[in-house]
């Protein structure tokens, strides 16, 4: 109960659940009503029409999609005014997809997609294959760090699978590979999620040559404190982002205009730099319709 009285919390707090509440509280019932019927087997559900995702009841990845439209809202909308069919797009953290079919199935860009935990990598590959993207999206059963090397990951936490501290003991972990975004020296990409649940630190620190590549414009990277589980101070990252010409931001897709911050946020941060050129691009993307509010 508790589970369900924060999603609907969630619902009429969210930009577009709030706008339309009805139409987001029926969507989220329906899906109870599948879940109920079908409480372990995949469910085609529409995106942003065409793209289409699997979705099953625990996978809250992507299930928050189902009744608001766009789960992180003005990230995804950033990222869809941003993006276009020329351009390269990293998905550092994908679990099932989500951020990836958006770039990739809406935008038609092409993506690098980063997912160590085997059952989210094999959702995601189901949801590329859904949608017939094998030509776009580049998938990586693997994580981002520092260097070439192996490390513990958690298994059965969902979004918030990490790398495991020192100091934590878990039952279900694996062993995952890693390697640096540097050595993905043939891609140049315009954006970069990273959702790594605190290992941000150590993702920057293998991609300092492409922090210097002239094509990255942005990047949407969430700093909500778990970096201190292994002893990093996200304040640094923000401070290396600042040196490398980038600021913070937040993203009104309603009226498509950033607003500067004066430091990152508690979830997602959008750091951006060649402002021209990112202004330029949302201004001139293509409308979408999310839930009838044409954005």
């Amino acid at each position: 109960m508790d589970k369900i009285k924060r999603t609907i919390g969630f619902i009429l707090h969210h930009p577009l659940g709030k706008k339309h509440p009805l139409r987001a509280l029926v969507r989220f019932l329906y899906w109870q009503f599948q879940t109920t019927i079908f409480p372990s087997g995949f469910i085609v559900k529409t995106f942003i029409s065409p793209v289409k995702f699997y979705a099953r009841k625990g996978l809250t990845g992507i299930s928050g999609n189902i009744y608001t439209g766009l789960h992180e809202f003005a990230d995804m909308m950033f990222l869809l005014h941003l993006l276009r069919p020329e351009d390269v797009f990293f998905d550092i953290g994908a679990n099932v997809g989500a951020y990836t079919l958006l770039a990739s199935g809406v935008c038609r860009a092409k993506s690098v997609s980063f997912e160590p935990v085997s059952v989210a990598y094999n959702i995601l590959n189901k949801n590329i294959l859904l949608n017939s993207l094998q030509n776009r999206v580049t998938l990586l059963n693997c994580g981002a760090g520092a260097a070439k090397g192996n490390i513990m990951f958690s298994v059965n936490e969902d979004t918030t699978n990490h790398v495991i501290a020192a100091y934590e003991s878990a039952a279900n972990k694996q062993s995952i590979p890693l390697i640096s975004i540097d050595s993905l020296a043939d891609h140049n990409p315009v954006l970069i999620k990273i959702d790594v649940e605190g290992y941000e630190t150590e993702v920057l620190k293998g991609m300092k040559k492409t922090l210097e590549q002239p094509l990255l414009k942005a990047i949407i990277i969430e700093l909500n404190g778990s970096g201190e589980r292994y002893g990093f101070d996200e304040r640094m990252i923000h401070d290396l982002l600042i040196s490398k010409s980038f600021r913070p931001f937040s993203y009104d897709p309603f009226n498509r205009s950033l607003i500067e911050l004066i430091t990152f946020g508690k979830h997602n941060t959008i750091y951006c730099r060649d402002m021209p050129f990112i202004m330029e691009r949302l201004g001139a993307a293509k409308a979408i319709n999310i839930m009838n509010e044409v954005l």
